[in-house]
């Protein structure tokens, strides 16, 4: 059919033109589905005006902290761990590496109670108080020797006998009582001597002026104890001879009551290094016992 005016090449143009553009037109929603589509399907980085949702850009964490490979970092200080030793106990520390040696001593104070004046302190020689553990090269894990004494050790030290007593007392309280062993017993079974001093149970007293008589030894035998305060002496004398003991030679006296006799006590003075050295008296009068410890050990001088 001809139109006015169109030539009939012009026609067939204008026709194949519109048909190009129906079939390329989208359905209506096409854009909205585009949209919706995730990140990465359909190509990557999708940005609002191509297509893309905001919600759908790469999330990204913020940055962690860098961590020094020296340890742990405490206010911005890189620490260093320590194995400190002293007197067989251990202790884990953890300190500052640009902390002074003095400042480690502080530290080890707090710990043991051991005075920093009172501490000597190794690494790789005595350790430097004006240096700091970085300056010399003290690396993680590295063992810290200590050497000293606390105040209570050395007041130890200075009274032996008292600590000597406790010791010997605690090994008391772990074994059975004394006069139920069998050394003592061949002794105590053959009874209270028949000479021996009368006891007051209950009460304390001095020392007599005349010397502690009808007590037994360990062979069974009779002894008598003579205490020469003006000469500081113990005199132990048997029917064969007297022994004449410096007081200060005695390391110890330690005694119990005689199981179904408690108003006597059984008794030995430690004149060496072990038990093998006591010198054992049986059927002591318990009010004697104290003031016997006291003197031998010293204590009478306070009074």
């Amino acid at each position: 059919r001809a139109f006015p005016g169109v030539p009939r090449g012009g026609l067939y143009t204008i026709i194949m033109a519109a048909a190009a553009a129906a079939d390329g037109a989208e359905e209506p929603g096409m854009e909205a589905e585009a949209q919706e589509l995730p990140l990465g399907c359909g190509g990557e980085g999708g940005s609002p005006a191509a297509g893309g949702s905001p919600e759908g850009e790469e999330r990204r964490d913020p940055p962690q902290e860098s961590v020094s490979n020296g340890g742990d970092a405490e206010g911005g200080k890189e620490l260093v761990e320590l194995k400190v030793i002293w007197n067989k106990n251990k202790y884990d520390v953890k300190c500052c590496l640009d902390s002074t040696g003095a400042e480690l001593k502080q530290k080890i104070h707090s710990l043991t109670g051991l005075p920093p004046a009172m501490q000597k302190v190794m690494f790789k020689g005595l350790l430097p108080e004006e240096k700091t553990l970085r300056e010399i090269k003290v690396t993680n894990g590295a063992k810290i020797m200590v050497v000293g004494s606390t105040i209570n050790d050395v007041l130890a030290v200075n009274t032996p006998k008292e600590a000597a007593q406790q010791e010997v007392k605690a090994e008391e309280n772990k074994k059975e009582p004394l006069c139920r062993q069998k050394q003592h017993r061949k002794v105590l079974d053959k009874g209270k001597p028949d000479d021996v001093m009368p006891s007051v149970k209950g009460v304390q007293e001095r020392l007599p002026t005349v010397p502690l008589s009808g007590m037994y030894n360990k062979s069974g035998g009779k002894v008598r104890l003579t205490f020469k305060l003006e000469q500081d002496q113990l005199w132990i004398g048997t029917k064969e001879r007297t022994e004449k003991l410096p007081m200060g030679s005695i390391k110890n006296v330690v005694s119990e009551p005689i199981e179904g006799h408690e108003d006597y006590h059984m008794m030995a003075f430690q004149l060496g290094p072990t038990e093998a050295s006591y010198y054992w008296v049986y059927w002591v009068p318990t009010q004697y016992v104290d003031a016997i410890k006291d003197t031998v050990l010293g204590k009478w001088q306070y009074f």
